[in-house]
C-alpha cells in the first residue's frame, strides 16, 4: 500500500483524487498543523477492520484466564 500525506489543505482542493487513492492504493494521511489529524479509507478497509468477531460471551470463554485462580476479598 502506498500512503500519501496530504495538508488539511491539499486534502480541501483534491478530496476526490484522496478518495480514489483511499480505494485503490490504501489509507491516505491528513495532517493539521504538521501533525497526524485523520486517515482517510476506503469503506470497505473500514468495514474489514471494524468488523466485530464473536461476541463478549465467547471472548470470556476463550481468555486464557478462564481457570486462573482468583483471591476475592470483601471489605
Amino acid at each position: 500500500m502506498d500512503s500519501e500525506v496530504w495538508t488539511v489543505a491539499e486534502a480541501k482542493a483534491k478530496f476526490s483524487e484522496i478518495i480514489d487513492k483511499a480505494q485503490s492504493k490504501g489509507p491516505q494521511t491528513v495532517t493539521k498543523n504538521g501533525r497526524i489529524a485523520v486517515v482517510i479509507v476506503s469503506a470497505e478497509e473500514w468495514e474489514r477492520k471494524s468488523k466485530r468477531v464473536g461476541n463478549l460471551a465467547e471472548f470470556f470463554a476463550h481468555s486464557p484466564l478462564r481457570n486462573a485462580p482468583m483471591k476475592i476479598t470483601r471489605n
